[in-house]
């Protein structure tokens, strides 16, 4: 538990946070304590927030399924049931990866601005060019912080709180630049269509209407595949809603809650 650095609190049904690339589970503190009628679950992904950067490996975490495990692990270890898993981001196909493992212990799934693929394709479009997720690595290898600073912005998509784009750059840099690198690969060459159909818990989208790193259309083709699921979409700019507009992502998880 102390390699993904768990916290827990309270008592109900579980609710399980997974952040984001390049974040850590601070980032769900606007929304997390809005559920404090459940037991509430936080940790870190290995390598971000205060996880043990030694239980890293390169070899297992080069796909989406080592940090899955990571989850189902800590959902065995705590003996968590009828889990509400609510991910960000990579960290919701994460949450997919290990809901598709462990379907009796996950009884529902939040996605906050999902993206199976990155990538565009023939029949798919996931809002982003082979040339741009190329120049995107590439600047994050050549200069990491830059990187982080001149991103952060954009991803946010709040220019009236300057603070949160602020905060979500000092994440980023305060991540293992190494891991963070090897990370961003992982997300943004990942392709994860196939595993959709496969979820069997009912899944709530929630969309941002204007997200550069997962458009509109990205949310409607995951509600599309997968099978019990709805779709939400906030009158909101920017892929971080959950600090941008936690009011709104919280009232949207509890209106998909029984």
């Amino acid at each position: 538990m102390a390699r993904n650095n768990v916290t827990v609190s309270g008592t109900g049904r579980p609710i399980v946070f997974a952040h984001g690339f390049g974040c850590s589970q601070d980032m769900w503190r606007f929304v997390a304590p809005e559920f404090d009628d459940h037991q509430v679950v936080l940790f870190d992904h290995v390598g971000a927030g205060r996880s043990d950067l030694s239980a890293y490996r390169p070899g297992k975490y080069d796909s989406l399924e080592g940090y899955a495990g990571d989850v189902v692990e800590i959902l065995e270890q705590l003996d968590l049931n009828d889990v509400v898993l609510v991910g960000h981001s990579v960290g919701s196909i994460i949450g997919l990866l290990a809901a598709n493992r462990i379907p009796s212990r996950i009884g529902a799934l939040v996605l906050v601005g999902p993206s199976p693929r990155y990538i565009d394709t023939d029949d798919y479009t996931g809002g982003f060019s082979q040339a741009d997720i190329d120049a995107l690595l590439d600047g994050l290898d050549a200069n990491y912080f830059g990187w982080a600073e001149s991103i952060a912005p954009a991803m946010m998509g709040a220019p009236d709180q300057p603070e949160l784009s602020d905060e979500l750059s000092d994440s980023f840099c305060s991540t293992d630049p190494t891991i963070a690198r090897h990370f961003a690969r992982v997300t943004f060459l990942s392709d994860n269509r196939a595993d959709l159909p496969r979820v069997g818990a009912p899944t709530l989208i929630i969309q941002s209407r204007d997200d550069v790193i997962a458009p509109v259309g990205v949310g409607r083709y995951v509600a599309d595949h997968v099978p019990d699921s709805e779709l939400v979409i906030l009158p909101v700019t920017g892929h971080c809603p959950h600090l941008s507009a936690p009011a709104q992502v919280v009232a949207a998880i509890r209106n998909f809650l029984p």
